[in-house]
């Protein structure tokens, strides 16, 4: 599913900060989160994608979104750069 786009995906950031300011400097073409991850976290970065009028996709697991980044941690999000 998502996780897919990712893998295949030529450019992305990771992370709250990371993606929240990739949103607002308008070079995002979607946002994947983690249903697991806080939903104040999550609410902020839904928040400001819709502004921007960037699709959102939920995914199941942080530590999931993290493996497929190839990073140690789990991701709470995750923006795909165009």
């Amino acid at each position: 599913m998502s996780y897919e786009k990712v893998l295949q995906a030529q450019q992305f950031v990771v992370g709250t900060k990371q993606t929240v300011r990739a949103l607002k400097e308008g070079n995002v073409q979607e946002v994947i989160v983690a249903e697991d991850a806080d939903p104040a976290i999550i609410d902020k970065i839904v928040t400001a994608a819709k502004e921007a009028n960037i699709p959102v996709v939920k995914v199941d697991s942080m530590k999931k979104l993290g493996k497929v980044c190839k990073i140690q941690v789990g991701a709470a999000a995750v923006a795909i750069i165009r």
